[in-house]
């Protein structure tokens, strides 16, 4: 496993990571590297990602993995996160602990992360892998889904306790998550991403509809968009045959970019060189 190290950003929170770094001597093409956005209160210590990051390591491909602010090992208060302020750490460890193209692995909050990054990164996004992403989830999933007395005391607060289904007790939803989330939301236009897109989604999420990565896949505007449903996948996807699933779409994309099939420059992807 990858040390724990710490960076500094913005705003004084200090966030936390693990590099895997590709080995210097290494045969062949040289590979994309490999960037995990983890999601809605959750860490980097998840199945998905250690699991992605062994598969990496053992073909010699570099592998990153960190905690938003205010999420496991970073500084920080969750209830001072918003969706542009964890696009700033997504962003921050992108430029300043990663070299060349790079394959961004979103799961759920993090896939709306992840395309938001592609959108400003194009020169380091080589690829984009989404497992049950959840763009917009803070209008569609949280606001739409409150009831009128529920949005008053958002209002009023400044922050709600809603139930969840995993462990760490309710989630606190800020009102200033939602606002923020609006300027963020992707699902109303097309999405400018020219790079090939993989969407892995479980027919059976209950948190996350998979609908949800078919509108994203209709959105984006690059033509190398594939989005595979697991019909009896639920959210999390780290069944041992979803972690196989998974690893398999990454190692073919790799592929696909180190043999240097060149994304839509146009949408403002660029090759890998």
């Amino acid at each position: 496993m990858a040390d724990l190290y710490t960076l500094s950003v913005p705003g004084g929170a200090s966030i936390a990571f693990r590099l895997s770094p590709a080995p210097p001597s290494r045969p062949g093409p040289i590979l994309p590297g490999v960037v995990f956005c983890g999601g809605f209160r959750s860490d980097m210590t998840g199945g998905k990602a250690v699991h992605l990051e062994a598969a990496c390591r053992a073909r010699g491909q570099a592998f990153l993995r960190f905690d938003y602010s205010g999420h496991g090992q970073s500084g920080g208060r969750f209830e001072d996160g918003t969706i542009g302020r964890w696009l700033g750490d997504a962003l921050a460890v992108i430029d300043r602990l990663t070299e060349g193209p790079q394959i961004l692995i979103g799961s759920s909050m993090g896939g709306w992360i992840a395309a938001l990054a592609a959108l400003a990164r194009p020169d380091r996004v080589a690829g984009l892998i989404g497992i049950a992403a959840a763009p917009d989830f803070t209008e569609s999933l949280i606001w739409d889904r409150l009831s009128q007395s529920q949005r008053e005391t958002l209002r009023r607060d400044g922050v709600l306790l809603r139930p969840s289904p995993y462990d760490g007790g309710p989630d606190p939803i800020t009102l200033r998550l939602v606002e923020d989330g609006r300027d963020h939301l992707l699902l109303g236009a097309p999405v400018a991403i020219g790079v090939p897109v993989r969407l892995i989604h479980g027919m059976a999420d209950s948190d996350v509809p998979w609908r949800q990565s078919l509108r994203l896949a209709e959105r984006i505007a690059g033509p190398d968009v594939r989005l595979v449903l697991v019909k009896d996948g639920g959210h999390r996807l780290s069944r041992p045959q979803d972690l196989a699933l998974i690893s398999d779409e990454l190692q073919r994309l790799t592929a696909c970019i180190a043999g240097g099939r060149a994304p839509d420059s146009s949408l403002g992807g660029t090759a890998p060189g």
